[in-house]
């Protein structure tokens, strides 16, 4: 009889900094566990918000924000690593989150299962155009796990 169990040799776990993301990673970091995983922990910095204000005072944003996120993503290797996963990457790319988390790093990276939080920081966005999540669903070529916190189950 053929062995049909499913593995997961590359899992991306996208992260905002989110109580929803936080959540996610750690259901990704106890499948990454269970199929011997590589870990890619990544965020992207969506270029866009910052190009509404001041051109001078864009540059000093996004650098204060991509030291802070780096501290954030290195933390989260860090939990990662302590938990026992193996082989954890971190990636910070820029870019807009909707392509870059459904396409971009799951084909640079040859994700098979991509796993992120039901909802994010950015509540607006979501509710004029639809969230990353829902554009993870429709556009990633691999497996998509959306995991749901427990506030967001008794919503």
């Amino acid at each position: 009889m053929q062995n049909d169990k499913q593995e997961y040799k590359r899992i991306l776990s996208a992260v905002d900094g989110s109580e929803s993301a936080e959540y996610a990673l750690m259901k990704a970091i106890e499948i990454a566990l269970r199929n011997h995983s590589e870990l890619i922990i990544t965020h992207a910095i969506d270029t866009h918000v910052y190009t509404m204000g001041e051109p001078a005072l864009y540059f000093d944003d996004i650098d204060f924000d991509t030291s802070e996120i780096e501290k954030k993503l290195a933390e989260y290797k860090h939990r990662a690593a302590s938990a026992g996963v193996e082989k954890v990457t971190i990636d910070l790319t820029k870019g807009n989150p909707k392509t870059v988390l459904s396409k971009e790093l799951p084909r640079k990276y040859h994700a098979d299962l991509i796993v992120v939080g039901q909802t994010g920081l950015n509540a607006i966005e979501r509710w004029m155009v639809g969230s990353v999540s829902e554009q993870i669903i429709r556009a990633a070529p691999c497996d998509v796990l959306i995991v749901r916190n427990e506030e967001e189950n008794e919503e």
